[in-house]
C-alpha cells in the first residue's frame, strides 16, 4: 500500500530517470518503514537507560563503545554489500534490529548484559543498513535531478522521524516502553518486503579495491563527515538526556510521550524545508545551502544550552529541523557526486561510514570526560553543546567539487 501511494504521488515527477520508478518507489517505501520503526525507539534509548538506573557517565561510555564498534565493523559490512548487493544488505540490516530490540526489552531484568547484547546487534544492523542504503540510493538516483530526489526522500524520512517518536511515546505511555520495542520489531520485519520484488541495481560479486583510491579528491569530505557524527550524538543522545534531566525533571510515565510530542511538532516544517532545499540544490545552490544551514545548526547547539521551558524546546527543535535538513541534503548530494566520480562507490561510502562513526565516538568520549570533570551533569551537557556548536562548523570544509562548478 505504501509503495503504491508513493508511485501515484511521484511518478509524473520522475519520468526522467533511468532506473524504473518501481525501483525508486520501493526504496522510498522500505526506507520510510525502516525509519518509522527505528525512530520509534531510537529517541528513547538514552532515556530508557537513565530511567533504569544507569548513570549518565555509563550511558556516554556505552555510546562511545557502540559507535566505535560500528566503525570497526564497517569494513566487513562493505565486503558483504560488495559481494551480495545493497538490497541483501538492507534485508540483513532490518532483520538484525529485531534481536536487538528483544535484548533491549530485557534491560530491567538482565541489566548491563542486555545492554551489551542490544548494542552489538544494533551496531551491526545500523552499519550494514546505512552502508547498503547509501550505495543503493547512490546508484538509482538521477544525476541531474538528485537534489529533488533527495528532497522527496527527506520528506518521507522526516515524516517518519517526526511521527514515530509520538507514536512510540504514546505506546510507551499506555502500555510500557517494552511494548514500543515489540511494535518497532514488527515494523522492521515488514520494512524489507518492498525491496524483495526486484533485482539488485548494483553489480554483485565485487571486491573492495583500496589501492589507488583517490584520497586527494575525497579526504576533505571524509574529515567533514566526522562533524556529522558529532551532530548525531548532540541531537539524538545528549539533547534527549538534557530534556529528561533538566526540562522534564520529575516527569513520570508521560516522559516518553512528552519527548515524542516535542519531536513530532516539526513535521510540517520538515516537509516544507525538504522540498524547498531539494529545488535549491538542483539549481546549483547547494554550496550556499550547506554553508548557511551549517551555521544555523551551530547556533542551534549553542541555544540548546540555555533551554529550560517546553516553549524553548519547541523553538530549538524547529530550528534544528530546518538546519539539519538543509545541511544533510546539501552534504548528501556532495557525497553522492563524489561517490560517482571516485570510481570506487562502495569503498568511498565505506570510508564515509567509518568517518561518521569515528566522529560520534569522539563526541561520546568528550561528553564522558565532561561528565567526569564538571560538578554537575547539567553543566557537562551545556558545555558539550558548546563543543558541538564549534565542531559542526567543520561541515563547511568539505569543498565538494560539485559546488565549485
Amino acid at each position: 500500500m505504501l509503495q503504491s501511494f508513493i508511485h501515484r504521488l511521484l511518478e509524473r515527477r520522475h519520468f526522467w530517470r533511468y532506473a524504473t520508478f518501481d525501483e525508486v518507489a520501493e526504496l522510498y517505501a522500505s526506507r520510510t518503514m525502516r525509519l518509522l520503526a527505528q525512530y520509534m525507539i531510537a529517541l528513547f534509548i538514552a532515556v530508557y537507560l537513565y530511567q533504569n538506573g544507569f548513570e549518565i557517565l555509563f550511558i556516554a561510555c556505552y555510546f562511545a563503545c557502540y559507535f566505535g564498534l560500528r566503525a570497526l565493523i564497517a569494513f566487513p559490512a562493505a565486503l558483504y554489500v560488495a559481494k551480495f548487493g545493497p538490497k541483501h544488505g538492507i534485508l540483513v540490516g532490518n532483520l538484525l534490529y529485531i534481536p536487538a530490540l528483544v535484548c533491549f526489552s530485557f534491560v530491567p531484568d538482565y541489566g548491563v548484559y542486555a545492554v551489551a547484547a542490544f548494542g552489538f546487534f544494533q551496531a551491526w544492523s545500523m552499519t550494514v543498513y546505512d552502508l547498503s542504503y547509501m550505495v543503493n540510493f547512490s546508484k538509482v538516483k538521477h544525476v541531474e535531478h538528485a537534489g529533488k530526489e533527495i528532497g522527496f526522500m527527506q520528506i518521507f524520512e522526516r515524516a517518519a522521524a517526526s511521527l514515530a517518536p509520538l507514536i512510540g511515546g504514546a505506546v510507551a505511555f499506555m502500555f510500557g516502553a517494552e511494548a514500543t520495542m515489540w511494535l518497532s520489531a514488527m515494523l522492521f520485519a515488514g520494512a524489507s518486503w518492498p525491496l524483495l520484488r526486484t533485482a539488485e541495481q548494483v553489480q554483485v560479486g565485487q571486491k573492495l579495491k583500496l589501492r589507488g583510491f583517490p584520497w586527494r579528491t575525497t579526504y576533505r569530505s571524509l574529515v567533514a563527515e566526522t562533524a556529522v557524527g558529532v551532530d548525531i550524538v548532540a541531537s539524538n543522545s545528549v539533547w534527549v538526556l538534557f530534556l529528561a534531566v533538566v526540562v522534564l525533571a520529575g516527569a513520570g510515565d508521560d516522559m516518553y510521550l512528552k519527548i515524542g510530542a516535542f519531536a513530532s511538532i516539526t513535521v510540517v516544517t520538515s516537509f516544507a524545508s525538504a522540498y524547498a532545499f531539494g529545488r535549491l540544490i538542483d539549481r546549483r545552490r547547494g554550496g550556499d545551502l550547506l554553508r548557511i544551514a551549517t551555521i544555523a545548526n551551530s547556533m542551534t547547539h549553542f541555544m540548546r544550552a540555555f533551554v529550560t521551558t517546553p516553549t524553548s524546546v519547541v523553538m530549538a527543535n524547529i530550528t534544528n529541523e530546518v538546519a539539519t535538513t538543509g545541511y544533510t541534503m546539501a552534504f548528501q548530494r556532495g557525497i553522492f557526486d563524489t561517490a560517482d566520480s571516485s570510481g570506487r562507490r562502495i569503498v568511498y561510502l565505506l570510508f564515509v561510514q567509518i568517518a561518521m562513526n569515528m566522529g560520534s565516538t569522539f563526541a561520546c568520549l568528550v561528553f564522558a570526560l565532561l561528565v567526569l570533570l564538571m560538578p554537575t551533569s547539567t553543566l557537562a551537557m551545556q558545555v558539550f553543546f558548546g563543543f558541538a556548536a564549534l565542531y559542526v562548523l567543520m561541515l563547511m570544509s568539505a569543498r565538494f567539487s560539485l559546488y565549485r562548478k
